[in-house]
This record gives structure tokens, sequence and C-alpha cells, in this order.
């Protein structure tokens, strides 16, 4: 059996992760040399220098690329470190689409950081084809889309937007941090890049930061691995073997936190303090179609807009006793928060601001009972 014929779960636990040839550990080993002896000059064994390269980063970049079905990997320090080298590939004058509810500090980097270098952009409505359309032009380079968005739950067509971009030769990039490539493989669907906050789902356990690409083209991939070394925003390899031992049970995590999610949606959705649920597994929610064709599970997040407004949001974010009021999400821990003044206030003043009202929640992988309790007793 090779790799390529594994299962997914079986694919999280070994591609990669090869025991130890010199000891025989079943784990990874974590790696802290900064530099490898060469036997002769420029002829190093396969590792110079850890920024460069790291046998643990290897293992790890190895290991999601192949979860991705990408050809390519490159594991970062963070999230936004991956972010910035494919907008950093940019030049003034280029022109980048995003979703008119991008997360937060993906627009701050591409509004606030990269447009004052010249950078262009719009944000639009990512389910309208036709304002997409509208929005591309011959200097569009990227497109970047969420799916599901952060914290909208909005869910973008990856095929669709995918054709949309290549007509005008324009990348498209896609964000699998909710989906997670165990729900959502968004290379097979037609995207050029796939890019990660693996500080999320990936690792699982609130410990560790990180972030990941993912590409099949070889010429981007080489341009990837040139920023990498460059640029040097590179997990450290205790970092990675967190990241590596968080995915092997990431598949086994995601179905305990879809069962949760679908049961906080049902419940916040019948409750009469809750104008609108926001969950792609809902029947009426507005991608639901194409979340059912693009994802083989609809997620751990669960967002919705309170029907007291602002006052009744930061009441409920601030009652609960399970859900812990705390940015981030993915984790084995459910969270709760209240983006308009927390991950979304870089957009408080722009064409993506968040509702006052909305409440967005990471479902973990508690006692559903004890869950739906908390949230009973703090919307009361």
């Amino acid at each position: 059996m090779s790799e390529s014929t594994w299962g997914f779960e079986t694919r999280a636990i070994h591609a990669g992760q090869e025991p130890d040839e010199a000891t025989g550990a079943i784990t990874v080993p974590i790696h802290l040399a900064t530099t490898f002896v060469q036997p002769a000059p420029g002829q190093p064994r396969g590792y110079e220098y850890s920024r460069t390269s790291n046998p643990t980063r290897a293992a790890l970049e190895r290991s999601v690329a192949g979860l991705e079905g990408a050809a390519h990997g490159f594991a970062f320090a963070s999230g936004m470190a991956a972010e910035d080298a494919l907008v950093g590939m940019l030049r003034p004058g280029d022109h980048v689409v995003l979703g008119n509810d991008a997360y937060g500090g993906t627009f701050r980097l591409i509004a606030r950081v990269y447009g004052e270098r010249g950078i262009e952009w719009s944000a639009v409505d990512l389910t309208d084809a036709a304002a997409l359309a509208d929005a591309l032009r011959p200097e569009t380079r990227q497109v970047w889309i969420e799916t599901p968005t952060n914290p909208m739950l909005t869910v973008v067509d990856i095929a669709a937007t995918a054709g949309a971009a290549h007509s005008v030769g324009a990348h498209l990039v896609v964000d699998n941090t909710f989906a997670t490539p165990y729900l959502q493989n968004p290379l097979g669907l037609g995207a050029d890049v796939v890019v990660h906050s693996s500080t999320k789902y990936l690792g699982g356990h609130s410990d560790v930061v990180g972030g990941f690409i993912a590409v099949d083209d070889d010429g981007l991939a080489e341009q990837l691995a040139f920023v990498q070394n460059a640029a040097g925003a590179v997990p450290s390899p205790f970092d990675c073997y967190l990241l590596l031992r968080g995915i092997k049970t990431l598949g086994v995590r995601m179905d305990r936190h879809c069962d949760n999610a679908v049961e906080v949606a049902s419940y916040l959705d019948d409750h009469p303090a809750v104008a609108r649920v926001l969950y792609p597994g809902l029947v009426d929610h507005p991608g639901h179609q194409v979340a059912t064709r693009q994802m083989s599970g609809f997620g751990g997040m669960v967002s919705c807009i309170l029907t007291g407004g602002e006052a009744a949001a930061v009441a409920a974010v601030s009652s609960t006793r399970v859900f812990q009021l705390a940015e981030s999400l993915g984790a084995v821990e459910s969270l709760i928060e209240q983006p308009s003044t927390m991950t979304h206030l870089s957009v408080a003043d722009s064409p993506l601001a968040v509702d006052p009202g909305l409440i967005r929640l990471s479902v973990g992988i508690e006692s559903i009972d004890d869950l739906l309790a908390d949230l009973d007793q703090a919307l009361r």
C-alpha cells in the first residue's frame, strides 16, 4: 500500500512521520540543531541551516501537504506570516479581490499594510457571480476566499470562483482554516493555493501558533520556498512537533466538533433570544447546498445574531462557564466571543464591519449536554 491510497486518519498519523531511523522512535524527533555538519564544502547531507529547512519541519510539511492533496507544503510561524508570504509576492498596481466578510486580519494585511505600498483591492460578495465578475480586472493577481467565512459562516463555491479567477489569470487562494483538509480539499476543486492558520484545528489544543501554505504548482512552490527562507518567518522545531501531534487526532476531533456544532446550531435556531443562526449545516442556510457539495461535514464554528443586539451579545459572552470568553478557535475547548470588539475590531470602520449583536462560538469536544446547558443559562 502507498501513502496515497491510505484513508485520511491513517495519513494523518503516518504520512511523512516514519519512525526515526537511528532510534526507532515512533514520533518524529524534535531536531533543535540550528546548523548541520557537511562532509565537504557545499555538500550537505540534506540540511544546512534550520531557517532554510529542518527535519521536524520537513515532516510537518510533508504531512499537511499530503492531507491537502498537494505536491508542496510550507510551514510558517503564524497564519498571518503565511498570508504575508503570498501577498508579498504582489507588486504596486497589482489588484486583489477578497470577500466582503473576510477575516479582519486578512483585510488589515491586504488593505492597510500592502494597500499603503500600492497594492489595490476590492471587497465583494463572493457568492454573487456578477459582483465577482465586475470586480475582476486585468491587473487582478489573487482572489482570496474563506469558506466557510469568519465570522459570518458564508459558503463560497470554490470551483466557480476558481473559474472566474483563472479567466483573468489570477490565482485563487483559499483559507481552509475553518473546514480543515478533513472536511474540504480546495486544490481538488480548482484552487491554486490553500492557506491555514494551523494554530486552529490543525494544532487543536490552544498551545501552538503556526501557519501553512499548500500548492501543486512547481513554479509557485519555488517562489514560496525562496520567500520562506529569505524572510525567515518559520516555526520552531518544537512548534512543528506540537502541530504533528495535534494532526494525528484531527479526524476524530473534527467528527466531534461537527456533531456538537450541529446540536448547538439547532438549539440556537429555536431560541427566542436568537434572531438568526449562521451555520451551513442548517438547511435554510444560503450556502447549505454548496457546502453539501464541496464539504464532507459542516464544521465546528457557529455564529448567531441576538435579538437584543450589542447589549445582549456582551451579556451572553460574559456569562458562559463552559464556553470560555477568548479569541481564537478550533481547539478542544469551547470558546465564545463578540467579533465586533475582539477578532474583527480592525474592520470596525470598513465595508467589512461586523454586527455588534453577533456572537461567534467555536464549539469544542466537551459533552454536548454541558454545552447546551451553559448556553441556556447565558441566554436567559
